[in-house]
């Protein structure tokens, strides 16, 4: 039931964030009597959703089992709180998948016993414990989800000696790249990404629902204002994160006037030894930008830093059926060194699709190492 819950739920990827993505499965006498999700950011919680459905085909929820994918929140927010409307409803037992971390909303659960509801938390549902990962995430740490995305060939290059990457992946793939990029909040790259394929970074083809923020990874603020990103800022809402001083100093004060003339907006960044830092950049994503979920497009430079800083949560990784053999073809991710398999980043493979020739691979990290 709590993977029904989930696949019901992931419905409505990219339209609820920063909200959790939660659902909910009414289940009497061995029989399922209501399906909800939170279905847009501002709307019914799932809770109440699965009510309301409940009753439109005529059943009484009361006496009945709730199976949630998230602990029942207990304050009054955009919604009135969830405990109150499972109280009135007179379900018997709730059963939910992931605590609510959260210090105004959490709490549902023990609310709901103390009222004589029996209450179950289980962890037999992967797929409802991962639906959640984003937002305790975001709660927990108060930084965003971050899912790296790349192609590449059999061989694990994502482009040839020459920098030649068009096409190592099919038209499917690339269809399903512009669906995520339409359900995130931002696109992070960096500037030899920039310079080699001047991208526009925006979802096309494809039902779009978030407009995604580009966010450039500019230390020396060097980005030409000709490029595509710069060119449609006033468009797509578009950052460029470039050293800390260089908001201030009169030595950029020209390149910066052009930026922003063009309507890109300016983040600057404290330095570490190995260049801008990756965690604080994220944190001003989050915290001072609301982007939630940020999806990294890059070359094999920012891809390794993220991935040597664990700042990676998931990957979306396309295997195109194609072999280079060459060692001098641009891999994946570099800059790490990892004497000993233990220093590698572990993932977990949660999906796999076939994409014609293709193979699309969702991986998440390994956090309970």
């Amino acid at each position: 039931m709590l993977d029904l819950a989930a696949r019901v739920a992931s419905r409505a990827i990219g339209l609820v964030e920063p909200n959790p993505l939660v659902g909910a499965v009414i289940v009497k006498d061995d029989a399922v009597i209501g399906l909800g999700h939170h279905r847009r950011f501002g709307e019914l919680h799932a809770e109440r959703d699965a009510l309301a459905n409940c009753r439109s085909r005529g059943f009484d929820p009361a006496g009945a089992t709730m199976y949630v994918t998230l602990e029942p929140c207990c304050h009054h927010g955009k919604q009135p709180p969830c405990t109150k409307s499972i109280l009135e409803a007179g379900i018997k037992q709730v059963v939910y998948a992931r605590r609510d971390p959260g210090e105004q909303s959490g709490g549902g659960a023990d609310v709901l016993r103390d009222r004589g509801v029996s209450i179950r938390h289980c962890n037999a549902s992967v797929k409802a414990r991962q639906l959640s990962d984003p937002f305790v995430k975001r709660v927990s740490t108060g930084l965003p989800w971050v899912i790296a995305k790349w192609a590449q060939t059999i061989d694990g290059r994502i482009a040839t000696r020459t920098g030649e990457s068009k096409w190592i992946s099919n038209d499917r793939s690339r269809q399903r790249v512009h669906r995520l990029r339409g359900r995130v909040d931002a696109i992070l790259t960096g500037m030899g990404t920039v310079a080699a394929d001047d991208p526009m970074l925006t979802p096309r083809g494809v039902r779009v629902r978030r407009d995604p923020a580009r966010v450039i990874l500019d230390r020396d603020l060097n980005i030409d204002p000709k490029t595509n990103l710069v060119h449609t800022a006033d468009q797509h809402r578009t950052f460029v994160a470039c050293a800390k001083e260089l908001v201030v100093a009169d030595i950029s004060e020209r390149r910066r006037e052009t930026l922003v003339s063009a309507g890109v907006e300016l983040l600057g960044v404290p330095e570490t030894i190995a260049g801008l830092n990756l965690t604080m950049l994220l944190d001003t994503l989050w915290n001072r930008c609301a982007l939630g979920t940020v999806l990294v497009e890059s070359g094999p430079g920012l891809l390794g830093a993220m991935f040597d800083q664990d700042l990676i949560d998931e990957a979306v990784v396309y295997v195109a059926p194609l072999l280079l053999g060459d060692e001098e073809a641009k891999s994946v991710a570099t800059g790490r060194v990892a004497a000993s398999l233990v220093e590698g980043r572990r993932f977990s493979l949660i999906s796999s699709k076939r994409l014609g020739d293709d193979v699309e691979l969702v991986y998440r990290r390994n956090r309970d190492e």
